[in-house]
């Protein structure tokens, strides 16, 4: 069996889950429902990053242990892969042990291979973000330098563990050539191949400011800083360092799904680290875009964070995944308004399919027994309505492997609006009145086409996908994208159950 390896970036515990931290939960989530339709073996993993001044600060604020304190953040996000319902295989925690084990002989590899050296760092810092830049990363304004975002930075001299990324940027850049999709969207990509090209330092890897973290090996007065501690989560779930076949399997085809703000760390020093210390980079990045909240920046400051859970609690998750999926294009920026999320899925969900799904069952158990009515033979088959349908998951898969989600769906919408036209074409409700085996033949049709539907959504709105299936009491082991031929299409008799509202319409 084929393996996809799916990770989120491990998010940082210095805050509470906010649309963003849903976002790329969601978003992997749909890539490996989507993969485990097409039979593959899925490894799903997202998790928390836990180490660092930051955490060390607060935690002594509130005058409880490091470890108390990211113990009760990092279960906020747990608990959100459980509201979203999302289908991770694991979620790894930068406190345990099997990743401390992992990061120490990342760190070891890296040593061994002459990759990391002692010296003196000299640069501007950010406290806030934890992080040195380079000048050219900042920005200027009344002989002061900023962050892009306008945070503040300060000049310092330390003593650090340096990795040797210069030394890679050759190689990087040759790798990029040879590995085109291997940074998407392409402009991320441009972006990446551009900064690389501008020249790069060697990289700052220990911190001796802070105890909260992971202790470099024969020297515990520093700490193994963010860039390796963090990134080789993606290993630790893996077992490294004892790779097994299996391990390999699922690195070979493994894919970071990340925000476009950490996109250097993840294409230019991770897969730097990975090279140094003898292993391939992983098979794709894809940077999504951000959110805003009604035009502007979300931020805690502003207090304009969007609380996933009180969406979901609100309209519900299938809704709430529908409109992150189909607003905006997977790679672009994106605005969350409230009123076009209600406008998006009352259009689109309520009036479109759920109306579709409710006046084709309604009809067919008032006139034909809550059975299947007809017998769908070659002729049948060849009804343009259903040819389109059986077509339509060559384009849907191409589409969401390469992530144009919104291109998916819409293949989709298309076919359901297509359904409801239809409808209206052949009258069902007159026609019964004068042929009931051409009425009961066109309203199996309806029928069969929303078996299709049911299993092409269940990536992106499962739990809709489900209720879907459940009323054309299509078996549950018959709902992989296998199945998705006339050679399982519905047969005559077949019970069909009462219908109920799948998208209640939202009241604005």
């Amino acid at each position: 069996m084929k393996k996809v390896f799916i990770t989120t970036p491990i998010f940082y515990v210095n805050d509470i889950p906010h649309i963003g931290h849903a976002y790329t939960s969601i978003v992997c989530d749909v890539l490996a429902r989507f993969y485990s339709l097409k039979d593959y073996e899925v490894k799903f993993i997202t998790g928390t990053d836990e180490h660092g001044l930051k955490v060390e600060k607060a935690a002594n604020e509130k005058k409880i242990n490091p470890q108390s304190f990211v113990d009760k953040i990092s279960s906020n996000f747990m608990e959100l892969t459980r509201t979203l319902k999302i289908t991770n295989t694991d979620f790894i925690r930068t406190t345990q042990n099997r990743h401390k084990n992992a990061v120490i002989n990342f760190w070891k590899k890296l040593l061994e291979n002459n990759q990391i050296y002692l010296d003196n760092y000299e640069g501007w810092y950010s406290v806030k973000d934890e992080t040195f830049y380079q000048e050219k990363e900042l920005i200027k304004k009344d002989g002061e330098f900023f962050t892009q975002d306008g945070g503040e930075v300060e000049w310092i001299k330390e003593e650090s563990y340096f990795f040797k990324l210069s030394a890679w940027e050759k190689k990087l850049l040759d790798y990029y050539e040879k590995n085109p999709e291997f940074i998407l969207p392409k402009s991320r990509s441009n972006e990446v191949i551009s900064f690389v090209k501008q020249g790069l330092k060697d990289l700052s890897i220990s911190r001796n400011s802070f105890t909260w973290g992971i202790q470099v090996p024969n020297n515990p007065e520093h700490i193994i800083y963010v860039w390796i501690d963090a990134l080789t989560n993606y290993l630790s779930v893996l077992g490294y360092p004892n790779f097994d076949e299996s391990s390999d399997k699922y690195w070979e085809n493994s894919i970071h799904v990340i925000g476009k703000d950490i996109l250097k760390f993840h294409a230019i020093y991770w897969p730097s680290m990975l090279m140094a210390a003898g292993l391939n980079p992983p098979k794709k990045i894809f940077a999504h875009g951000w959110w805003t909240n009604e035009g502007k920046k979300i931020s805690k400051s502003l207090g304009n964070t969007i609380d996933p859970n009180l969406l979901v609690q609100k309209y519900g998750l299938d809704q709430l995944k529908y409109f992150l999926l189909r607003e905006v294009p997977l790679g672009q920026d994106g605005d969350f308004s409230e009123n076009a999320f209600i406008n998006r899925v009352n259009a689109d969900l309520s009036n479109s399919l759920g109306n579709l799904v409710q006046r084709t069952i309604k009809f067919s158990n008032k006139h034909f027994k809550s059975e299947f009515p007809s017998e769908l033979n070659e002729d049948s088959l060849e009804c343009e309505v259903l040819k389109k349908g059986y077509s339509l998951i060559i384009n849907f898969e191409k589409k969401m492997i390469a992530f144009e989600f919104h291109k998916a769906i819409d293949e989709i919408w298309k076919f359901i609006y297509r359904l409801n036209q239809f409808i209206d074409k052949v009258e069902p409700w007159a026609t019964i009145k004068k042929d009931r085996n051409l009425t009961a033949l066109n309203i199996s049709i309806l029928i069969e086409a929303l078996r299709l539907i049911g299993i092409l959504i269940a990536p992106i709105i499962p739990e809709s996908s489900n209720n879907i299936l459940n009323i054309l009491n299509i078996d549950k082991d018959k709902r992989s994208f296998k199945f998705y031929s006339k050679k399982y299409l519905i047969k005559k008799g077949k019970k069909i159950n009462e219908p109920k509202q799948i998208f209640p319409r939202i009241s604005i």
